[in-house]
């Protein structure tokens, strides 16, 4: 199993709306190497939901339903999409100036390609963050 962190703008799509949903397409991804992050997920990986823009903080876990296939809302390109599915939220979200301050967490794909929506985490940093965040991994 393979992890990966994605983001969204609560505004346009929040962690209660994919909860309501259970499964929902992951589109819009329009940047090359998030959408190649997207086409290396397998059925079954996790993924950190991470609220951008507003609240800047991980606030729950899914895992992928479905993988790669083209996103129905690119007008042109070669884009990907993948379903996600709501696992659980975090008891306590995990902010990003927590995970920036964080040692254990300086190599943190969030943190050095900050604009990156969909981003690969290793299995240390996805136990270290579900501790912060009180879950289980």
């Amino acid at each position: 199993m393979n992890y990966w962190l994605v983001k969204s703008e609560p505004d346009a799509f929040s962690w209660a709306q994919q909860v309501e949903n259970k499964i929902e397409p992951w589109t819009g991804v329009r940047n090359y190497l998030a959408r190649n992050n997207m086409r290396a997920m397998a059925k079954g990986d996790r993924a950190f939901f991470y609220h951008s823009n507003i609240g800047k903080e991980i606030v729950g876990i899914v895992e992928v339903a479905r993988t790669a296939y083209p996103d129905p809302t690119a007008e042109a390109g070669d884009w990907s999409c993948v379903d996600m599915k709501a696992l659980r939220p975090f008891k306590t979200p995990v902010t990003l100036a927590q995970m920036k301050a964080d040692p254990a967490l300086e190599d943190l794909a969030l943190i050095r390609q900050s604009r990156l929506s969909v981003c690969p985490i290793t299995a240390e940093q996805w136990h270290h963050i579900c501790a912060l965040g009180g879950v289980k991994p």
